[in-house]
């Protein structure tokens, strides 16, 4: 049995050193047990991100690190509105927590740390434009430029609706604004997702045109 400890520890590292960060569930799958994990914990051999959630003392972390943990904690969440936006460059806001979508009938996780915001998608937009990129050996799902644009965009017109706010509306065009200057969406990406979320006509359109007669 002493032997077998350190075996676990040993093969414990070697999957963190591959995978980045492991939940304690894929750790039992392995065959290491719950008492190898808290123990290594003791020993400062591996931290606890968030419940149940591990990586290596010296991981190097990248600057989305809590886009990798959301997508352990949240495996069927895809990242969304200001979160996307702020992975792909197209502002200088922080979000205060991770945005995440998970479809409409997905169990809501409780979640503490971090912070993570999720919102409910519908079946007609919840799997559509989702890019997978790998941040810290973690494959995270998150939502292309050009959808994020319109998923920030139908977002602004219930904020206009119910709180007759313009914030919304403006931050969208502004991110539309950018993604087009910058090449990473075109006309053609933002209008097929504006239509299929229906608000190409009213919404989108009209502040597209504006943004491309000239250019």
């Amino acid at each position: 049995m002493e032997k077998e400890l350190p075996r676990q520890e040993d093969r414990a590292t070697s999957l963190l050193h591959k995978r980045g960060m492991m939940r304690l569930s894929e750790f039992l799958k392995e065959g290491i047990t719950a008492a190898t994990i808290s123990r290594m914990e003791e020993k400062g051999a591996l931290n606890q991100l968030s419940r149940g959630l591990y990586q290596l003392p010296d991981a190097s972390l990248d600057g989305n690190h809590s886009l990798a943990v959301a997508a352990k904690l949240v495996p069927n969440g895809i990242i969304c509105y200001d979160s996307a936006l702020a992975f792909h460059e197209l502002t200088d806001r922080i979000p205060p927590y991770v945005w995440m979508a998970i479809g409409p009938r997905d169990w809501r996780p409780k979640i503490t740390r971090p912070r993570i915001q999720i919102t409910r998608f519908g079946y007609k937009e919840f799997d559509k434009g989702v890019e997978h990129h790998l941040i810290e050996d973690v494959s995270v799902k998150i939502y292309s430029p050009a959808k994020t644009i319109v998923d920030l965009f139908k977002s602004g017109k219930y904020q206009k609706a119910f709180y007759n706010s313009a914030t919304g509306f403006a931050n969208a065009t502004q991110a539309m604004k950018d993604a087009l200057r910058l090449r990473k969406a075109t006309p053609a990406e933002i209008a097929k997702f504006a239509v299929d979320a229906g608000i190409w006509e009213k919404v989108v359109q009209p502040r597209l045109e504006a943004l491309t007669v000239d250019a």
